[in-house]
């Protein structure tokens, strides 16, 4: 995937389906110096991380563009389930949402209805804003492209993995994502827990089933590959805040060890 790719030859919405896996990162840096330098290193989409990171609106409108022209897939995670923000990432021309917080069917429905048109849902038409080419494009392509994006809904809850396939089965819903982090810390259970195992390998045989793509986040390359061999379709690999804390913090040893300090 060349790093100046149009959009058309971007990684499709929906993502890749089991047994392609892609690999992406979060961006919390409101840089497109970094940006550029995830593109140059190859990540084939970022999702821009609205819910911790100091991110405004306006910065993840501007990683979006620059993502874009990049040649990644542009994603976006809004702060929380409540919706505020969906209406106003979806203008501004973003691939696809994750919608974190997410624990009953209820909820994956309004935030799925949320990203989609009228009569299936509750989207507003806005064809004036960027992700209608502002006003250029025709109803229909505006429609056309809306109706592509990557719907995607995060599952962090123990008793929500219990009982997934009714979340699953949401119509328009376009991808799950598996936030391991918050499921160990409310669990109070190791990842490598055998309930955890166990309930995340009936989610991917879920998604698989019904052609949907699974994500998770890890930490690096090797994890990214355990990911991958166990059936995840889309793999966030560390952030852009952590690679560059590690390289510093890195280089910094290296040098007062080098300066005998």
């Amino acid at each position: 995937m060349g790093r100046l790719a149009p959009r058309a030859e971007r990684i499709p919405a929906g993502l890749r389906g089991p047994g392609s896996p892609t690999f992406g990162t979060w961006v919390k840096l409101a840089t497109l110096e970094t940006l550029e330098l995830l593109a140059e290193a190859g990540f084939e989409f970022v999702v821009i991380d609205l819910e911790h990171s100091p991110l405004t609106l306006e910065s993840a409108y501007t990683l979006c563009f620059g993502a874009q022209h990049l040649g990644m897939t542009a994603l976006v995670r809004v702060a929380d389930r409540s919706g505020n923000y969906l209406q106003r990432v979806l203008d501004s021309g973003f691939d696809g949402v994750l919608v974190p917080q997410v624990t009953t069917v209820a909820e994956a429905e309004a935030a799925v209805a949320a990203m989609t048109f009228s009569p299936a849902g509750r989207r507003g038409a806005g064809g004036t804003s960027r992700a209608g080419r502002w006003g250029l494009d025709s109803p229909g392509e505006y429609r056309t492209k809306g109706e592509a994006i990557v719907r995607a809904v995060q599952i962090e809850d123990v008793d929500t993995l219990r009982d997934i396939e009714p979340i699953l089965d949401v119509p328009g819903l376009g991808a799950v994502f598996l936030g391991m982090g918050d499921l160990t810390m409310s669990s109070g259970l190791a990842a490598s827990d055998p309930l955890l195992v166990e309930l995340t390998d009936r989610l991917l045989a879920g998604t698989a089933a019904r052609g949907l793509p699974c994500g998770t986040a890890v930490g690096d390359a090797a994890a990214a590959a355990v990911a991958a061999d166990r059936g995840f379709s889309f793999i966030m690999v560390s952030n852009d805040t952590t690679m560059f804390a590690k390289a510093a913090v890195d280089l910094g040893r290296s040098i007062r060890t080098a300066l005998g300090r």
